[in-house]
């Protein structure tokens, strides 16, 4: 995140090429794993190579993924994500079509997120990283503008250790964070 700023995503067509299920797994994909080539996606998602062209070519055209050039070989085109601090209109900014798509997102999301979750707890042995499991539930009182100054220092955190795979060091690991707040029914 630190090397590309703040991206307001307000664009209906926008937020419908970023919600889209096969999608967000590209993006997914590209974003811990790097750099790779629609062949190489298509195969790791099990998807078909010429869906997951159009796909990454749609995601291109929001600004979500970029070729690199650089890498290409022949027809073969590398793509790579394009990090970015996206944020979305607020609940009272959002038409019906917009809230409903932000809502499935989001709910996606963290059902994903737990699914991805409960895998990492049956795939890794305790110790070194299989200890690596910190979890935190709280409650905080707080006015609007206090959460959301809480929210900027969480994503300000964030992007305080993230750095990119080749400055990371050979024992550094993707770890996937998640801020999930909700003001509550009871007062």
């Amino acid at each position: 995140m630190a090397e590309h700023g703040t991206r307001k995503l307000d664009d209906l067509e926008a937020l419908r090429a970023l919600a889209h299920p096969r999608r967000r797994r590209i993006l997914d994909q590209l974003s811990t794993r790097g750099p790779a080539t629609s062949a190489e996606l298509a195969r790791a998602l099990d998807l078909n190579t010429g869906a997951t062209s159009y796909h990454l070519r749609e995601l291109a055209r929001h600004g979500f993924v970029e070729e690199l050039p650089d890498k290409a070989r022949g027809r073969e085109r590398w793509w790579r994500f394009v990090p970015a601090d996206l944020r979305f209109p607020l609940r009272s900014e959002q038409d019906e079509e917009t809230r409903a798509i932000l809502d499935e997102m989001n709910a996606r999301a963290i059902s994903d997120g737990m699914h991805e979750f409960r895998r990492a707890q049956a795939a890794v042995q305790p110790g070194g990283w299989g200890d690596a499991f910190p979890y935190s539930r709280g409650t905080i009182r707080v006015t609007l503008e206090e959460l959301a100054e809480f929210f900027e220092e969480y994503i300000a955190l964030l992007n305080k250790y993230d750095k990119p795979a080749e400055e990371a060091g050979p024992e550094a690991r993707v770890v996937h964070t998640r801020f999930f707040g909700y003001p509550g029914t009871d007062g």
